[in-house]
């Protein structure tokens, strides 16, 4: 472990140490109300503490032009197993900054992990992985595995189709939006939102109808410009072991590319007859991939 995660652990440990006190406190106090009215408290704790032993934390990350709640169908099936699960928000502000917040917040997380990335999301775990011993497996679902010096527009370049642009030249792809923002003192940036006629073909290749599609391109977050161009840095996949699946309809990332990059990583991969938001279209067969890793990972 490098001394820069050290000292972020030092630090996250003094932050909590109070609040580990007052747990501490109220431990005690439920172990004294147990000891005089019953143990179905004592006996709740151990039971959860015995699970966390044995099962990894599933950290699921989103990608643009959604939000976790794209997980849910995944999230409640997951816990229906008896894992714990988080699925933190991405802040979608570019990909260094994207890595940096998401490494940090794993290493809030005592024991293993098994780490999950949906679309730009998988460059996202790609780079905030690298050098955390506890994240066991990476997932990709329909995901960028770049690898180091590549960018989401590089991948893209190389392999033609994605239903983001019918113009290859375009400065910016022609079913997004560029909304100019300011950043900082003096400076601003580019927030892309999908255009929300374009949503229903682009993310979920019409497997929605029109309302729900409307619905969920209104509630949509942006990735700024940044994050299509910024290269990634050493992958993680090439020390972790990874699983992959291949949304075979996918009109965002072209099946082609996914595929590629999966056997680059020399992922386990399924293919699944699904959208770019296999997440929401397909939680059983995401799912089941999850559980896969978990398992080849013990």
């Amino acid at each position: 472990m490098s001394k820069n995660r050290s000292a972020k652990r030092r630090r996250v440990s003094v932050a909590v140490a109070g609040v580990a006190g007052f747990a501490l406190a109220a431990g005690v106090a439920v172990s004294a109300s147990a000891a005089t009215g019953g143990t179905t408290v004592s006996a709740s704790v151990a039971q959860a503490k015995q699970l966390r032993a044995v099962k990894p934390t599933i950290v699921l990350v989103h990608g643009a032009w959604s939000d976790s709640s794209s997980w849910s169908g995944v999230v409640k099936r997951l816990q229906a197993a008896g894992y714990q699960v988080d699925a933190p928000a991405n802040p979608l502000r570019g990909l260094k900054s994207d890595s940096a917040y998401l490494a940090d917040y794993l290493e809030t997380i005592q024991g293993p992990i098994v780490l999950v990335g949906h679309s730009y999301g998988g460059e996202v775990i790609t780079n905030a992985a690298t050098g955390n011993p506890n994240v066991k497996a990476l997932v990709y679902i329909a995901a960028l595995a770049p690898d180091q010096g590549e960018s989401a527009a590089v991948i893209s370049a190389e392999f033609p189709g994605s239903h983001l642009s019918d113009d290859p030249k375009a400065p910016v792809p022609t079913a997004l939006n560029a909304v100019p923002f300011t950043q900082g003192v003096g400076g601003t940036g580019i927030d892309l939102y999908l255009k929300a006629d374009k949503y229903r073909d682009v993310f979920l290749s019409g497997r929605f109808n029109n309302a729900t599609a409307a619905e969920l391109a209104a509630t949509q977050r942006p990735l700024t410009a940044q994050g299509l161009v910024e290269p990634s840095g050493t992958p993680a996949w090439k020390t972790i072991p990874s699983w992959y699946l291949v949304a075979s309809d996918d009109h965002t990332i072209p099946p082609a590319a996914e595929k590629f990059m999966a056997a680059r990583a020399h992922a386990h991969t399924v293919e699944v007859d699904a959208p770019h938001a296999v997440a929401l279209t397909d939680p059983g067969a995401v799912t089941s991939l999850i559980e896969k890793a978990v398992v080849a990972r013990g």
